[in-house]
């Protein structure tokens, strides 16, 4: 077992998105996961629950010999031929544990019994490669000089960042647009999962002298931004990019509309009009205190109106004085005060275009 291979130059793995199996139980996958990982584990959460408890009881090997015992026949060739599959379309992956141990250690000899190939694992596993890109994390950052994207709510920030390869979208990162309507129809990531693949796409921007981010708060959704990063944000410079009132409708349609109604359909053919529905009502529910309970009732109204019109007609132009009165009454006023304390920073401010001129020049 100790002559198959074992690989513990992290920079390579990350930097070239190596696939990798995580032979660690769902629970343990849950907490905290890396990009291109998939979760084939050696042991089930319950299965790993009774092997826990005979190691505190009994020691390691009976624990070991429960464990042979638990996974074995059908369910140990299942696992197998999951394994094998994984191995077989990704020649050039690997697989870890949590410290690169014993699971990961079994994983791989009965791949190489079965098969004849030698898979290697990741030397120290989880722990090693999260302690790794915590450092990276944080070392990064405190190197890079930092450009920093800002402007009014529907403007097109992220589709401006899309355009910039020394750019890093840190929504798409937490799979969330920031807001209380920037929830998607997926989870978020772990607080972990998503530092250990924000660190990953610093490791890929790692030759880029300047990195250009959107302008954030101390949190997208329910994850953090790490203090060092937010904190040399908040000392950047800030282009503004300005867009007409109109564009900035047309836009917040086509995202939170037609794009989420989309998203929603293709998650559930049948109940997708039905969640979708259930998103703009919770969204905005969640600013009912700030808007006020005349105000929510109103705009309460002009939604349901909306919805309806939507689901019977196929018809969205009802949402669109929904969107203008969200965008000047509730955004367009947090995004004033906001700003009013940023105006030093201000470097440039323009449309789309004049932006990208001035960052690429």
């Amino acid at each position: 077992m100790n002559e198959l291979p074992e690989i513990d130059n992290f920079q390579y793995i990350f930097h070239n998105d190596i696939p990798l199996i995580d032979t660690r139980a769902p629970i343990e996958f849950k907490r905290g996961a890396f990009p291109n990982t998939l979760n084939m584990p050696l042991m089930n959460d319950e299965e790993r629950h009774l092997v826990g408890l005979d190691y505190k009881n009994n020691g390691r090997n009976s624990a070991i010999d429960l464990g042979y015992r638990l996974v074995s026949g059908d369910i140990k060739m299942n696992r197998m031929d999951v394994w094998l599959d994984f191995v077989r379309k990704h020649p050039n992956g690997a697989l870890f544990c949590f410290r690169g141990g014993l699971r990961s250690e079994i994983a791989q000899k009965w791949i190489f019994d079965s098969s004849g190939i030698k898979y290697p694992r990741v030397k120290g596993g989880y722990k090693n490669m999260r302690r790794y890109l915590t450092k990276e994390l944080e070392q990064l950052i405190n190197l890079k000089n930092l450009l920093i994207i800002g402007g009014q709510t529907g403007c097109g920030k992220t589709l401006l960042l899309n355009q910039l390869e020394n750019s890093i979208d840190l929504e798409k990162l937490a799979n969330h647009r920031g807001s209380a309507f920037g929830q998607n129809i997926f989870p978020q990531p772990t607080q972990i999962a998503f530092e250990n693949a924000l660190a990953i796409e610093l490791i890929h921007k790692k030759n880029e002298p300047i990195l250009i981010l959107e302008d954030e708060g101390n949190n997208i959704g329910r994850v953090y931004l790490p203090a060092n990063l937010k904190n040399k944000s908040m000392q950047s410079d800030l282009i503004i990019l300005c867009a007409s009132l109109e564009e900035r409708i047309q836009l917040s349609l086509k995202t939170y509309v037609i794009d989420m109604l989309d998203n929603f359909r293709n998650n559930n053919k049948t109940d997708g009009f039905k969640q979708f529905s259930n998103y703009w009502k919770n969204s905005l529910m969640k600013i009912q205190k700030r808007l006020g309970s005349l105000r929510y009732k109103f705009l309460l109204e002009m939604l349901n109106s909306a919805l309806e019109r939507h689901h019977e007609h196929a018809e969205i132009d009802q949402y669109i004085p929904l969107i203008k009165a969200l965008l000047t009454d509730y955004y367009d006023p947090m995004y004033d005060y906001q700003i009013s304390k940023k105006r030093n920073r201000i470097l440039f401010q323009g449309d789309s275009k004049a932006v990208i001129d001035f960052i690429k020049d």
